[in-house]
């Protein structure tokens, strides 16, 4: 079985950083990523862990063009009206830096 995502897009909000309770960081953000062949895009969430999300958060930023190679993942969870909500999200791997800041 195979399990594998790249990606090229935009980064399209302030990245959220955060530390879990046994002291791990992890970054979450949603790149814009343009369809092939059509005018369509797609907004997707991704989640990277440890040493990799800290640089990220520190050096993109709302707009940055980034890479991303990771594994989708599908998870779900009770909302606070005790329905099943159901998500799927891009595992990052890397992160990949394709502009420099001006």
């Amino acid at each position: 079985m195979i399990n594998r995502v790249t990606l090229t897009g935009r980064i399209t909000k302030d990245l959220e950083l955060r530390k879990t309770p046994n002291g791990k960081s992890t970054c979450t953000f949603t790149i814009a990523v343009n369809r092939v062949g059509s005018d369509d895009t797609d907004y997707l969430t991704i989640v990277i862990w440890n040493k990799v999300a800290e640089n990220i958060s520190r050096y993109c930023s709302k707009g940055s063009l980034v890479g991303v190679d990771g594994r989708l993942h599908s998870r779900s969870y009770d909302n606070s009206e005790g329905n099943k909500v159901y998500v799927t999200e891009v595992v990052a791997e890397s992160v990949y830096f394709l502009e420099t800041k001006h």
